[in-house]
């Protein structure tokens, strides 16, 4: 009995050292398969870094002012009689808007200019009898007075009626009327803005570290989202002396023509310095960069090394620092070379060293002034 529990025993002590011998040797070999595995290469598009003569912009939202810009108002009360602008016409320097009700005004000047006619006579006949004696030097004096006085009553009616003629101080396109005819208004009552839009003023900030760039005579581009087919370009006429304590950025205005009065007051527009200091910069696609907290980067393709020795086409990253953008491309500060080999398309799944298959059968935009479909 003993004899069969030894022999019984020793069958199954080996029977598990088989099965542990073959598991070991299965384990083995899987590791072994695993190391030796190489994941299918990622499919990317890549794009060479180029060197390319950028003019440097500094770009700004900025706010379309009017030239000259008035609330035309009543300067007298009065009962709206005529008016003669539309809305949205343009008028020239003088030109009548509103005449208001001045039948009480004519009648006074009327009565006025009649007491200038008689004081004149009165004058004139005093004239030729003070040399006799007839009249005294008192009584030809106050003749002398009355025409002035009367002369000065027919002015001030006369400059209350001019001024209850409302006439374009400057030339300009006048907005939506306020007023009817018939409409009594009161001293001050608007009656119609009034908007010189040709040529016109695009106010914008720019950061007090880069006041040193801008200057009075400067070229400026204006872009216009509700425009996307104007771009106009004005020179700045003014910098403002004083720094915004609370943003440090400085008010800069520019000049600039606006044929068909495109651009409207209060607009906001894009506006672009151009800065002389011009060079040369590297430019890659902007899908080319792989943003991360702890910095930007691109992916450049080259030929490296596996462990075994064997080479294939991998990605190395490198870190760069990004400098200014035009439309789908960003120059490179630093951390890269013009001819360098990057990706352009697919940098979202790469990681150092993994392995890259190119089809550039189809590209990323690099167009630096794109114009997009709206869709």
């Amino acid at each position: 009995m003993k004899t069969r529990m030894i022999t019984t025993l020793s069958i199954l002590i080996a029977f598990f050292a088989v099965i542990g011998f073959v598991k070991l040797k299965q384990v083995q070999a899987a590791i072994a398969h695993a190391s030796s595995f190489q994941p299918p290469p990622e499919a990317v598009t890549t794009a060479l870094a180029t060197e390319e003569s950028w003019r440097p912009t500094l770009s700004a939202i900025g706010t379309v002012t009017a030239v000259r810009g008035v609330a035309v108002s009543a300067d007298l009360p009065g009962l709206v009689g005529e008016i003669t602008f539309e809305s949205g016409d343009t008028v020239q320097k003088g030109a009548l808007l509103l005449r208001l009700d001045t039948r009480q005004e004519q009648a006074q000047l009327a009565a006025a200019e009649a007491r200038l006619d008689l004081a004149r006579l009165s004058y004139e006949r005093s004239s030729g009898l003070v040399q006799t004696g007839a009249v005294s030097r008192a009584e030809y004096d106050a003749a002398a007075a009355e025409i002035r006085q009367a002369e000065a009553n027919v002015s001030e009616i006369s400059a209350t009626i001019e001024r209850k003629t409302i006439r374009a101080p400057f030339s300009g396109v006048p907005g939506i009327r306020q007023v009817d005819v018939g409409q009594y208004l009161t001293s001050g009552s608007p009656i119609v803005p009034l908007q010189s839009l040709d040529p016109i003023y695009v106010d914008f900030a720019v950061p007090q570290q880069d006041l040193g760039r801008v200057k009075v005579g400067g070229s400026v581009r204006v872009l216009a989202e509700s425009l996307p087919d104007t771009e106009l370009t004005g020179t700045i006429t003014a910098i403002n002396a004083v720094v915004d304590r609370s943003t440090r950025n400085v008010q800069v205005r520019s000049a600039l023509a606006n044929p068909g009065t495109r651009l409207r007051a209060g607009m906001f527009v894009k506006a672009q310095v151009l800065l002389d200091d011009s060079g040369k910069v590297v430019a890659v696609p902007a899908s080319a960069i792989n943003h991360a907290p702890y910095g930007d980067s691109v992916y450049l393709v080259e030929q490296l090394k596996r462990p075994d020795g064997q080479t294939y086409r991998g990605v190395r990253q490198q870190i760069v620092k990004l400098g200014a953008e035009r439309g789908d491309l960003v120059a490179i500060a630093s951390g890269l070379q013009p001819g360098a080999e990057v990706v352009s398309s697919g940098v979202f799944k790469l990681r150092n060293g993994v392995a890259v298959q190119v089809n550039n059968e189809t590209q990323p935009g690099s167009d630096p002034a794109p114009k997009p479909e709206d869709s």
